[in-house]
């Protein structure tokens, strides 16, 4: 992968005051590796040696966003979500580095120190981003790949995705602050639903309590700002790179057996780019989701989760059909 520039962090590198919720039945722990700490999110599998998988969140999310499909599928996979540096309870990374290559690079020390490796890795939105050059530059840590509305690059990307892209010029997020400061919880939590859900009207009362109360905790962090400007900044940095470090020319490498999740409403990842993905990944799926927006997972989880079962389902017998006879 690239070498990505070592920023110097613009806020001291502490761990959050206050932890996010916690849903009935998971586990919050923090993995300490060189240089980042992260923290890890799993619920424990419904049966002994179920495969590993490994969720990785988008720009401005955290692990909480798979709760809902972690606890459909724990019957299915070993699952562990992780908290990208400065998200959700991780701190921000020491060498200040938010890009789409040191966030691979974290996934993929994770899963070297953590020996789960080959995962099914899943992504959402920059998670999705990450997870592909994870993919592609280590095959040998991915079994399958799964990615909802994956940030991959747009020549055209939608008018509603702009002001998020715009994060990533220098001093619009500080700029955005002040003028939101006014701004209540409940108010900063419905834009960001109207955002990312095809219907937020689907959010229940209790669920939209939780959003509020999570958002409420962010804005306490004195780096908040800072890391979704930074990761912005580094999905649009992505977006330019060309060659053998292009997005989409390491999509080409993937080997793994690939679902690709695309909402039809989603206002931050075309739709278009659904057909333009099922050619680029060489084994791939498609799931569309006529209601969805961009966050499926969350959105529609059944859905989601009867699809992943279904990749599993057709690459464990592909394996058995190319297996070589016994005997």
């Amino acid at each position: 992968m690239p070498g990505a520039p070592r920023d110097v962090p613009a806020v001291p590198v502490v761990p959050p005051a206050r932890s996010s919720r916690v849903s009935p039945g998971e586990e919050l722990r923090t993995r300490a590796l060189p240089g980042v700490t992260l923290t890890v999110r799993s619920r424990p599998p419904a049966r002994a040696g179920l495969p590993p998988a490994l969720y990785v969140h988008g720009l401005g999310g955290s692990s909480q966003n798979w709760s809902a499909l972690m606890e459909r599928l724990a019957g299915t996979v070993d699952g562990e979500a992780l908290d990208l540096p400065g998200f959700g309870d991780a701190p921000p990374p020491e060498d200040g580095d938010y890009s789409v290559t040191g966030q691979a690079r974290v996934v993929i020390r994770h899963l070297d120190a953590s020996g789960r490796g080959p995962v099914h890795l899943v992504g959402n939105s920059l998670g999705g981003a990450v997870a592909t050059r994870v993919a592609a530059v280590r095959p040998d840590l991915v079994r399958t790949l799964t990615l909802v509305s994956p940030a991959l690059p747009e020549l055209r990307p939608q008018r509603t995705a702009v002001p998020t892209a715009l994060l990533a010029l220098p001093g619009v997020a500080s700029l955005f602050a002040r003028m939101t400061r006014d701004w209540t919880p409940e108010r900063r939590t419905r834009e960001v639903l109207a955002l990312c859900y095809g219907d937020p009207s689907r959010v229940t009362p209790e669920g939209f309590a939780a959003a509020v109360a999570e958002y409420e905790r962010r804005l306490e962090l004195p780096y908040f700002w800072d890391a979704m400007a930074r990761s912005a900044r580094g999905v649009v940095d992505a977006y330019t790179l060309g060659g053998q470090h292009s997005l989409w020319r390491q999509a080409e490498r993937v080997l793994a057996p690939t679902l690709l999740v695309y909402g039809v409403r989603d206002q931050l990842v075309s739709i278009r780019m659904a057909r333009r993905a099922s050619k680029a990944f060489r084994d791939a799926r498609l799931l569309t989701l006529l209601e969805a927006g961009h966050v499926a997972m969350m959105e529609d989880p059944d859905a989601v989760a009867r699809a992943f079962r279904d990749l599993l389902a057709d690459t464990a017998t592909t394996s058995e059909r190319s297996a070589p006879p016994r005997g």
